[in-house]
């Protein structure tokens, strides 16, 4: 009862109905407007044609145009302010100009080097395109690989991370979407803590919205006290606004600029499996030494300089993490991959993660092995992965066993019936519930990060992950994906036949509504 009482009472429970009361009393002010009035009723449907119309002209894919002009046109009361406050996948024009001029600043000393490039290039074009892409688009250059470790779950990484956090000398940055107090969290804070008290630089930033319901009040005044720096991306506010749309998903971990963590992992005990709740929690995350590490650590100064409107020493940062990686140079001096993290935001309108999705999918050749928690995708990318199994690529899929949300898993399972059909294989993860974002295909080439193929976490949020070419991840990323499929079940297309006719119109139905989601 009183954890019952307690999820009724939350931050998020109580915000959420002073929204929605928000936005009701809105709709009915439209209403009463609309019912008193034939002319306002009239301007007011000529306004829903006419946003129907901007949003058919705006450049977005066409299945969240379809979504948005249909709830217009067939509910204007509630579409069109829905579509104000829900419908703009970018921040406000202020947001933007602000956040631009940390960009501007800290791309500076991110210079791409053409040698690197060019090696690349020789090596293989089209991971040299990808490279080019990246560079350009998302800002952040390709480095040789020094190091590369892929962990296939929590419990496997937790003990490693425990100890570089251990080795810090100057600093430790950490950006996580969610933060629990638990085994996890409070034995990082622990040595945070300790660390403090020897000089290191410790600081912490985590989402409003993602720590809502898993931070207690004012933790963020448990760790000040203990000498950790705190900030919070967009704190919830029970307002109507446009700003709570876009949120910080991506999981970050930068250590003296030396060491890097990035992968699908938050900081709470299911991601460690000391707290079970959709049966194994299987998630991924990568290990990066060498130069690329000073990518992820200009990745968070960005959004903490963004948060608390300061101005780091970007130059002392860069000369640290370059004089860590000379050191290194010779020690891996045998190694051949290459490695380019990359962050996407929702600031500058290219879908950088879901690009690097359809630029692997294209360039496919033998097979490709994809982890995602949810399966929620518009014509462009069901489309790649079709045009890639009808030519005779491999394509496997692994969702979840035990979903986290039911209501997605159903958008999940609307895509299989198509994807089976035209050769796809689609597995589910008996187990339990899966929650990483991995692609790898043909020994060359994977991707770890946080981007799920999904459209908030394709479009709206700030994501972040690692493309590697030939480095010694791709083949772990490969080994844990037949691993996997080993424990998992092949979907096949009688069992959702099998379905009732209701749950499979439910399901269809919603389709129709999943860019909204």
């Amino acid at each position: 009862m009183k954890r019952i009482l307690n999820k009724l009472f939350s931050k998020l429970v109580l915000g959420g109905l002073i929204i929605i009361l928000q936005f009701s009393w809105f709709v009915y002010l439209l209403y009463s407007a609309t019912v008193y009035s034939s002319m306002v009723d009239a301007l007011f449907k000529i306004a829903s044609i006419v946003l129907a119309l901007f949003v058919s002209s705006r450049d977005m894919r066409s299945t969240y145009k379809t979504s948005w002009i249909f709830l217009i046109l067939a509910l204007p009361l509630f579409g069109i302010p829905a579509y104000y406050l829900f419908g703009r996948p970018g921040l406000t024009k202020r947001t933007r100009m602000k956040m631009d001029v940390v960009s501007s600043r800290i791309r500076a000393y991110s210079s791409p080097s053409d040698d690197v490039m060019s090696a690349l290039r020789a090596e293989d074009d089209s991971a040299g395109q990808q490279a080019q892409y990246l560079t350009r688009y998302a800002g952040y250059p390709v480095y040789r690989e020094a190091d590369t470790q892929y962990y296939c779950c929590g419990e496997e990484m937790y003990p490693q991370f425990l100890e570089d956090l251990k080795t810090a000398k100057s600093y430790i940055f950490l950006e996580y979407f969610i933060a629990e107090p638990g085994k996890m969290l409070d034995a990082i804070v622990e040595i945070l803590a300790q660390k403090v008290k020897e000089g290191v630089d410790v600081r912490f930033m985590y989402d409003g919205i993602g720590c809502i319901q898993t931070l207690p009040n004012k933790y963020y005044c448990y760790l000040q006290e203990k000498g950790i720096k705190c900030a919070c991306f967009q704190p919830f506010r029970p307002l109507m606004s446009i700003i709570q749309n876009n949120r910080d998903h991506r999981k970050i971990t930068v250590i003296d600029g030396k060491v890097a963590y990035t992968g699908g992992m938050n900081l709470a005990d299911e991601y460690i499996n000391a707290r079970v709740r959709f049966g194994y929690w299987k998630d991924a995350a990568i290990r990066l030494t060498g130069e690329c590490v000073w990518s992820f650590t200009s990745m968070f100064l960005e959004l903490w300089d963004y948060i608390l409107k300061i101005e780091s020493d970007y130059t002392f940062y860069r000369a640290t993490s370059m004089e860590k990686h000379r050191l290194q140079e010779k020690i891996h001096a045998d190694e051949k991959g290459f490695v380019q993290p990359y962050t996407d935001s929702p600031l500058d309108h290219e879908d950088v993660g879901e690009n690097v999705y359809l630029n692997i999918i294209s360039r496919a050749k033998k097979y490709l092995y994809i982890f995602t928690p949810y399966l929620i995708i518009g014509s462009e990318m069901r489309t790649a992965l079709v045009n890639a199994a009808k030519s005779g690529v491999d394509v496997r899929l692994v969702v979840p066993g035990i979903p986290d949300k039911k209501l997605v898993y159903f958008l999940t399972q609307s895509n299989f019936p198509y994807l089976i059909k035209n050769g796809v294989k689609i597995y589910t993860y008996t187990p339990g519930f899966i929650h990483a974002k991995c692609f790898v295909s043909d020994d060359v080439q994977a991707t770890v990060g946080t981007v799920n193929m999904d459209y908030r976490s394709l479009c709206l949020h700030f994501e972040c992950g690692v493309w590697m070419y030939r480095t010694r991840a791709v083949l772990q990323v490969k080994e844990d994906a037949l691993k996997t499929f080993a424990e998992s079940h092949e979907v096949t297309l009688e069992e959702f036949q099998r379905k009732s006719f209701l749950v499979r119109t439910f399901m269809g139905a919603l389709k129709l509504f999943a860019p909204l989601l």
